[in-house]
């Protein structure tokens, strides 16, 4: 059995999402805090020495805090940061509308003033871009120095930073706005712009004939520099596991994709499609993940279990993998 070393504070709404630094031991949680306007926003611990966590700040959008008035912000979904080199972190907010990505300097999140005022809250952000009010920000996954081919020939621009924003779909039988992935271009980072996007396409499975829902809920966030820039891989819930060459951000592309079948423990579920009940059984792929071997791990909500899929054809390729077995 694993040894609890320490327990940093019980009150969370949510905290089953959270990132941390591995080699600097600094924690950003997913949570909410008494009095807070949002039941998810940010706090950042120092676990430098995990037996004696000690709490840097509390996090939000202005608007959020404490004492506030007037509308509120929509809730934090996630984060990631790159490290002190990179000084930047990436946060996510509207999972599936009013979607903010918001990108912030780590030296100044960390040590700059603590209180939870708006002037506070707005000191360590570099930048903001604030989407469409249907379109929400689940996973913002930064991408930097990306070597853009259709640009090489360019005297300038020819290498972008980029942000994948990936929304999660929380309506069932399509009776929603389709969520999708999007890219953004940081290179400027106070002025960033979506410049594309992407979407599975219904026609190619009737997906919206089916009860799960159809659109995307998120990626891999891990980085084998394999994959790394080349592919992604997004959990499309109804739609499977879709893979995505991104060498081209400006154009996105699938090159795979693997559907599971609904089995003997998938589970008969009732859900609402627009104003009607309707029950059934069906597969949701909830999350995908992939290791530095080329196989890929998706997990279905509904307990048709986790499929462990390998790479074939031309995405093996791409990430330059010896021939599948």
């Amino acid at each position: 059995m694993p040894k609890l070393v320490a327990r940093i504070g019980g009150n969370y709404k949510d905290t089953h999402k959270s990132w941390w630094e591995c080699d600097t031991g600094i924690a950003y949680l997913v949570s909410g805090v008494e009095g807070w306007r949002t039941p998810r926003m940010t706090e950042v611990y120092d676990l430098s020495d995990p037996a004696k966590p000690v709490k840097i700040r509390d996090f939000g959008l202005a608007g959020q805090e404490p004492g506030a008035t007037g509308a509120v912000p929509t809730d934090l979904h996630g984060m990631i940061s790159l490290g002190p080199k990179a000084n930047r972190i990436y946060f996510g907010y509207g999972t599936n509308k009013g979607g903010v990505l918001q990108i912030i300097d780590r030296e100044k999140l960390i040590n700059g003033p603590k209180e939870p005022t708006p002037d506070n809250l707005r000191y360590p952000q570099v930048g903001r871009l604030d989407l469409a009010p249907w379109t929400g920000a689940h996973s913002t996954i930064p991408l930097m120095g990306m070597q853009i081919p259709e640009f090489a020939k360019d005297l300038d621009g020819h290498t972008r930073d980029m942000v994948m924003i990936v929304n999660e779909s929380l309506s069932y039988g399509c009776t929603g706005m389709r969520q999708m992935v999007w890219f953004a271009d940081v290179t400027v980072e106070t002025q960033p712009m979506v410049v594309s996007n992407w979407t599975a396409r219904e026609g190619l499975g009737n997906f919206c004939s089916r009860l799960g829902r159809f659109g995307s809920h998120a990626a891999n966030e891990t980085t084998h520099p394999m994959f790394h820039k080349k592919l992604v891989f997004i959990s499309f819930f109804s739609g499977g596991v879709r893979v995505i060459d991104i060498r081209d951000p400006y154009q996105p592309k699938e090159v795979a994709y693997f559907v599971p079948a609904i089995t003997e423990t998938t589970t008969h579920r009732c859900v609402r499609v627009g104003q009607e009940e309707r029950c059934g059984t069906f597969i949701m792929t909830n999350n995908v993940e992939v290791d530095d071997r080329g196989y890929v791990y998706a997990a279905d909500r509904f307990h048709t279990g986790l499929e462990i899929l390998e790479l074939t054809g031309e995405p093996r390729a791409i990430a330059g993998l010896p021939p599948a077995r």
